[in-house]
């Protein structure tokens, strides 16, 4: 198997679309060579414990409601092509991930990794749940195949929560500056939400399918 390390942030929407991108081209190539390893990396790694508003997060991220609309418009776009929909309007919290990013890792523990990712996204931008929330992740847990009692106690913890920290700053700190990316092989970079035309060369290039 070729590694193929992703850095991701479940509140970060073109993450969400990159992951919807890939996962079809994984689908279609059922044969495909990869082992997918997801990694941190915080959007807003600053963000209280509790999370902010999201109206004020935005106001203050994107410079008001124009810069809002500017900012999401190509979002809304990709989102569509990609045939995902989202319900950014039912989002009304911007969450700290850190634990979000605990889940993630103790996921990959039991091998729960895509699931887990996946319902994290889908929790928050097509429902509108705080993932910051012990008891949304929890339920995220177990809809995953994850003992819910086990995340509960983890969670009223710190575990790993150092070790996320690190490893984001670790990902700052070899050149990563936005997400998703991926990388392929320990070896070759790709940033940002690739199509699935692009996955689907670079499998078959791979496997030595005729493209």
């Amino acid at each position: 198997m070729i590694p193929l390390d992703i850095w991701s942030d479940p509140i970060c929407p073109w993450c969400y679309i990159g992951k919807t991108q890939l996962g079809r081209a994984l689908e279609s190539r059922p044969d495909h060579p990869f082992e997918i390893r997801w990694h941190p990396f915080q959007l807003n790694p600053d963000m209280p414990p509790e999370g902010m508003e999201r109206q004020e997060y935005l106001s203050l991220k994107f410079g008001g409601d124009q810069g809002v609309l500017d900012a999401y418009a190509p979002v809304v776009q990709a989102a569509e092509e990609a045939g995902l929909k989202l319900d950014l309007p039912a989002i009304t919290r911007t969450p700290n991930t850190l634990d979000a990013h605990r889940l993630i890792h103790w996921a990959g523990l039991e091998g729960r990794q895509g699931a887990v990712v996946s319902g994290l996204f889908r929790a928050y931008f097509c429902e509108g749940r705080d993932i910051g929330d012990r008891e949304v992740l929890l339920d995220l847990a177990a809809q995953s195949g994850l003992l819910r009692d086990m995340i509960a106690r983890l969670l009223d913890t710190d575990a790993d929560a150092q070790m996320i920290r690190e490893a984001d700053r670790a990902a700052r700190a070899r050149g990563i500056q936005s997400v998703p990316f991926f990388m392929l092989d320990q070896q070759y970079a790709v940033s940002g939400a690739q199509p699935t035309e692009l996955w689907h060369s670079v499998i078959d290039d791979l496997t030595g399918t005729p493209g």
